[in-house]
């Protein structure tokens, strides 16, 4: 096989890793950068998503996540992710966990952490682990700023990056929310845009406690130097008695 083959099926297996680990991360739909919440005890939501690039990438995304609270509150979740790349076909689930322990508040910071792997769904290769830390600071009720910082394993290739991120929530109507946020991994990698910062932004409708829709322009979001238009849903199922998601962090 020639340099340029070898070099294509490397950019494919590290689209696919990066892919994997970073929609595992995220927990705020399809968006990257997560906040310092969680749901509720009791609590379960449905997210889901469909991506498509103008280099004819695509990806499909859902995933179902509970709170449950064994010794203290913990958000779990398990993605499955089918994805193409380049024109190879992929499934991977990523399984994950998070915990809060510093809630969030107008005019301070909030600290959570989460951690988890990805695998592939038709050999059972690892491909990746991660932990990060996110951080969320609520300038006012409508308004807020998520800062993440973590640690990715690309088990294919047995490297490690830094993985950072940053995002801005506004909510500037009762039922819509504008995001912006820029994310990556820092590192060694013979694909350059697989560590070239990464963007996205969006608008998500919630016209109820149950529903909301997101629109969303990405570049670059997998590390493959392209644009990206997603739609994504999320179907919500409150714990009994418990106080509207939107009430309680002020966003959407």
């Amino acid at each position: 096989m020639g340099l340029a083959g070898r070099t294509g099926i490397a950019a494919a297996i590290a689209a696919l890793v990066a892919l994997a680990a970073q929609d595992a991360r995220a927990a705020n739909g399809a968006y990257a950068v997560d906040a310092a919440d969680i749901s509720e005890v009791g609590s379960c939501k449905v997210e889901s998503w469909m991506s498509a690039a103008a280099n004819s990438d695509f990806l499909a995304v859902a995933n179902p996540s509970c709170v449950v609270d064994p010794f203290r509150p913990i958000e779990l979740s398990m993605q499955t992710i089918r994805a193409r790349s380049d024109g190879d076909w992929s499934t991977t689930v990523a399984p994950k966990a998070k915990t809060n322990f510093i809630p969030t508040g107008v005019g301070r910071w909030g600290l959570s952490a989460f951690g988890g792997g990805s695998f592939d769904a038709a050999t059972g290769e690892a491909l990746s682990a991660f932990a990060v830390i996110p951080a969320t600071y609520r300038l006012s009720e409508t308004m807020r700023i998520n800062v993440n910082g973590g640690w990715l394993w690309d088990r294919t290739v047995d490297r490690h990056y830094l993985t950072y991120g940053i995002g801005f929530d506004w909510k500037f109507t009762d039922t819509l929310q504008w995001t912006i946020e820029a994310f990556g991994q820092a590192g060694a990698s013979e694909v350059a845009s697989v560590v070239q910062p990464r963007f996205q932004t969006g608008v998500r409708y919630r016209p109820n406690e149950i529903f909301s829709v997101d629109v969303i322009y990405g570049r670059n979001i997998t590390g493959e130097n392209a644009n990206w238009i997603t739609i994504g849903t999320t179907i919500r199922f409150p714990a009994h008695g418990s106080e509207p998601e939107h009430r309680r962090t002020g966003h959407l």
